[in-house]
């Protein structure tokens, strides 16, 4: 399939094999590179195409017309030209679109790689690294964390320890220094990447669109700097845009990501926290909640300095998060949560009167 005209854009055999159907309707195969309002612009063997997507919107907010989609679109002759059927996604990165509704929001399509970029012009935010990852392995998508310019931090100790925080926060995952002005970096990144597809991911002022543009060869994004006081940028990219990578593979652009709620990741919070979920293996019960339960492994390994507070606390407040939004939309997990936290309070009031000497208070083992 190297031979085909999409093959640049991750054409292969399976694909063809999804598209067969439609072929046979005298559609034409393409892979969207951008969604605005409705429209897009797809890629095909005849070159780049506009199309509507009137004919798949759907009720579920996950089903919309997505950068890095592969679609059946109406042939040349045609106007204006549809996108008639998406092919099922190999891989989906998506979010939560307010912590208030249960609703997700897709950023990106049939991706191999999530670039979690980092900048080190300001104080580094491992909570919100472990936010990221949870989203990316959840997605089905390999992680990788760019902390980007490198060239800030000139102390090469300094820069060794933000590094080994980076890395023992993102376990399994390749943790890269890139400085894409001066261009340090920027080719082992491309290497490791290889011949997939990209979703660069990051808060404004992260650096993404200047790493891009390393990363494609030429000014593709615009830049603007970032604000001296908090290191903030200005959205300079505000669609999720699809490149083409000259050593092979394309890059996925999005714009600065300000909130990055959990969305149904049960499986990458685990993932983001493989020392607790070992940790809990060996407690008491088999449904710890790691808070005060007798016989808890986590909190012995705390208790030990094995495991940082930092680490159980990111933990927990993850796990509570993504259990609330998937609660939202399944009534007896929602029963179930409004339970534990009744048994909570009580406790909590139990154990304040044991401290006043009302009584003897013992925690309740988990149900």
């Amino acid at each position: 399939m190297s031979s085909h005209p999409l093959a640049a854009y991750g054409w292969d055999e399976g694909w063809a094999d999804a598209f067969a159907p439609y072929a046979e309707r005298g559609l034409l195969p393409g892979r969207v590179v951008r969604v605005d309002r409705g429209l897009c612009d797809v890629v095909t063997e005849a070159g780049t195409v506009r199309a509507d997507t009137e004919f798949v919107v759907p009720r579920d907010p996950l089903k919309v017309v997505c950068t890095g989609d592969w679609a059946a679109v109406d042939p040349d002759g045609l106007d204006p030209r549809y996108v008639r059927e998406l092919l099922p996604r190999r891989t989906a990165f998506v979010r939560s679109t307010s912590s208030k509704r249960s609703e997700g929001q897709i950023l990106a399509a049939n991706v191999d790689h999530a670039v979690v970029a980092m900048s080190l012009a300001v104080e580094l935010d491992l909570g919100r690294v472990e936010r990221f990852l949870a989203l990316a392995w959840e997605s089905g998508a390999q992680p990788v964390v760019v902390l980007t310019k490198a060239d800030l931090v000139p102390d090469p100790v300094a820069l060794s320890y933000l590094v080994q925080d980076v890395t023992t926060t993102a376990p399994g995952v390749p943790v890269l220094t890139v400085s894409a002005r001066e261009g340090e970096g920027v080719g082992d990144l491309a290497a490791l990447l290889g011949q997939g597809t990209t979703v660069l991911l990051g808060a404004s002022g992260a650096g993404k669109s200047t790493l891009a543009n390393a990363l494609v060869g030429q000014d593709v994004m615009d830049v603007q700097a970032t604000r001296d006081m908090d290191g903030k940028g200005r959205h300079t990219t505000t669609t999720r845009n699809l490149l083409l990578l000259p050593g092979g593979g394309v890059l996925i652009d999005t714009p600065g990501l300000r909130g990055v709620g959990l969305f149904d990741a049960g499986g990458g919070v685990g993932q983001v926290f493989t020392e607790i979920e070992e940790y809990a293996r060996h407690c008491r019960f088999q449904d710890c909640a790691h808070e005060r339960e007798p016989g808890c492994a986590v909190l012995a390994a705390v208790d030990d300095g094995d495991l940082p507070v930092r680490r159980l606390d990111s933990y927990r407040k993850l796990v509570r998060e993504n259990q609330w939004i998937v609660a939202k939309s399944d009534a007896r997990l929602r029963a179930d949560i409004r339970q534990d936290w009744k048994r909570k309070r009580a406790e909590g009031r139990a154990a304040g009167e044991a401290k006043r000497g009302r009584g003897a208070w013992r925690p309740t083992p988990p149900r």
